[in-house]
């Protein structure tokens, strides 16, 4: 039997594995669906410790950097990035 890897990409409200999901990526190396950005309004998971509760395993988590002075209020990308996986 092949495994096949599904990914899962939670950006959350904070480092916190159990803040809310604020975006989220999903993407499906068995061939059985193929998500796409936007299709749907709500997060598969409303936290990734509940990812981690449906069998996703937690494989990459964003570094923790703090921001330049003078950048603390700046927007630009989604800082608390988890990458799950599951095999299939």
């Amino acid at each position: 039997m092949t495994l096949r890897q599904q990914v899962l990409v939670l950006y959350l409200a904070s480092s916190a594995l159990d803040s809310h999901v604020v975006g989220w990526s999903r993407y499906d190396g068995t061939g059985a669906s193929q998500p796409t950005t936007g299709d749907s309004d709500e997060p598969p998971y409303p936290d990734g410790v509940a990812a981690l509760r449906d069998g996703w395993r937690l494989f990459q988590a964003a570094q923790l950097l703090p921001p330049h002075p003078g950048d603390e209020y700046g927007t630009s990308f989604l800082k608390h990035e988890f990458f799950f996986e599951k095999l299939t």
